[in-house]
């Protein structure tokens, strides 16, 4: 199993009155995760039909640590742990990872996205070059309990 790897940068503005990065936040670098592994990623492989559109349907987040404001980016890793005919189901870990292998784990979380079909306003199946590209990221194991 291979795993999407973003560099997020940190944004003065994403901190919070408490001095850490406000839980509305996450959302945000989970998308920009998902629209690079979804949309650039899959683009270059060959399977860019969801920059054409896609929903999101649920997100759950489990927040376990928080995370200050600081120069370098935060590493989020992104995998799909269900395709469905017409839905898949990404999950993702926020952290860093030390020189030594330590990890520290602020987020773990996923999302069910929906292939969106614009111009008839409906969802739409998942192409089987889609599933072959999102097919290199399956990992049973959800970042959150379901």
């Amino acid at each position: 199993m291979s795993r999407h790897i973003y560099a997020c940068p940190l944004r003065w503005s994403d901190m919070d009155a408490f001095g850490h990065v406000n839980n509305v936040v996450f959302l945000r670098y989970l998308e920009e995760a998902r629209i690079d592994f979804m949309f650039t990623q899959a683009a270059e492989a060959g399977a860019g039909e969801f920059a054409g559109g896609s929903v999101v349907a649920r997100h759950e987040i489990d927040y376990k640590r928080p995370l200050v404001h600081r120069p370098e980016p935060v590493t989020i890793e992104t995998w799909v742990t269900r395709i469905g005919g017409a839905s898949l189901t990404v999950s993702y870990e926020i952290k860093d990872t030390a020189e030594d292998g330590t990890e520290t784990v602020y987020v773990r979380a996923s999302t069910v996205v929906v292939p969106y079909d614009l111009a008839e306003g409906r969802p739409r199946r998942i192409s089987p070059v889609e599933r072959e590209f999102l097919s290199r990221f399956v990992d049973e194991e959800p970042a959150v309990a379901v």
